[in-house]
């Protein structure tokens, strides 16, 4: 797991090209980690992760739910498969937003004031 901050805004970067029951833990503790040392805006960049199974999205809506509507959390660079899993479980709509890049995802929240 790649970690940086730019600004207010937490980037992380998950290095595999999975992200399922055998990963996604490490994702979750890492962000419970970041959340607890009060950072609130976050961007997962999920450019390596070519494959992400239902576990892959239950770490994501786990670390939604650890924000608590206290922050936001917004994915950059999915690729292809990814990015229609998401728009096939429709989590696309209304609880994650997508972005291009990571310079996209941190202009957007910036742009929130995050």
């Amino acid at each position: 797991m790649e970690e940086r901050t730019m600004g207010n805004a937490v980037i992380l970067r998950p290095r595999e090209e999975r992200l399922d029951a055998a990963n996604s833990g490490l994702l979750k503790s890492r962000f419970v980690d970041m959340v607890n040392d009060g950072h609130r805006s976050f961007v997962i960049d999920l450019s390596a992760v070519d494959f992400m199974d239902s576990t892959g999205l239950a770490a994501l809506m786990s670390c939604l739910k650890t924000l608590g509507g206290q922050g936001e959390i917004v994915l950059a660079s999915l690729t292809g498969k990814v990015r229609k899993l998401f728009a096939l479980t429709r989590l696309d709509q209304g609880v994650f937003r997508l972005f291009a890049s990571t310079e996209e995802a941190l202009a957007a929240l910036d742009g929130k004031g995050g």
